[in-house]
């Protein structure tokens, strides 16, 4: 079964502004690199609910997909991701047990569940440990996050993100499954940057 909107790769790039977080959505151009815009993506700050609303382009005219949090100020809160008409494509949500030491999430769509969790074991205790220095915390260290989402049935590759060297968060998001809706994805790889606070 393929989802209606797969795409096997396709890239993530933040933007901060003063009130707002911005995501760019892009796929492959023909050299492989970052090509044209699909989704433009925008978080408000200090909301009690989280949502984050995607849309064709940046004059922000046309809302594409969107997801949004069941309950409020919740760390187990499940995300859904909507269609532009507001049907339900999937779901994810953080499991805070086990992301006290490795962030976990939980990715689910028709047909498939999978787990995804930081890749480095090393690097998630690390930039733990780092946080809590006094003053030291507060220094950007360029951690490079990667997270694998596996089928909770098969163990098979459902989703990677892999973060590039950048001064502003950028991804690569590889989709091998083809029961992963495009939105879907998009919306578990922006909520793996925003949700997260990095």
């Amino acid at each position: 079964m393929t989802a209606p909107m797969h795409l096997p790769t396709f890239f993530v790039r933040q933007r901060i502004t003063m009130m707002v977080n911005r995501y760019e959505i892009r796929g492959v151009g023909p050299d492989g690199g970052e090509g044209d815009l699909i989704a433009f993506a925008q978080q408000k700050r200090m909301k009690l609910r989280e949502e984050i609303i995607f849309y064709s382009d940046e004059t922000r005219t046309r809302q594409v997909f969107s997801f949004k949090a069941r309950q409020k100020l919740d760390a187990h809160a499940e995300h859904d991701v909507y269609d532009e008409h507001g049907q339900p494509l999937g779901a994810f949500n953080k499991e805070f047990g086990k992301s006290l030491l490795r962030s976990t999430w939980q990715l689910f769509g028709p047909g498939y569940s999978a787990k995804g969790q930081e890749r480095n074991k090393v690097i998630a205790i690390l930039r733990r440990v780092w946080t809590m220095i006094p003053y030291l915390g507060d220094v950007w260290v360029p951690f490079l996050f990667h997270f694998d989402f596996a089928d909770n049935e098969t163990g098979q590759p459902v989703m990677t993100s892999q973060k590039g060297i950048a001064i502003r968060d950028k991804y690569t998001i590889t989709v091998p499954d083809p029961r992963v809706d495009f939105r879907v994805a998009a919306g578990m790889a922006v909520a793996l940057d925003a949700l997260q606070s990095r």
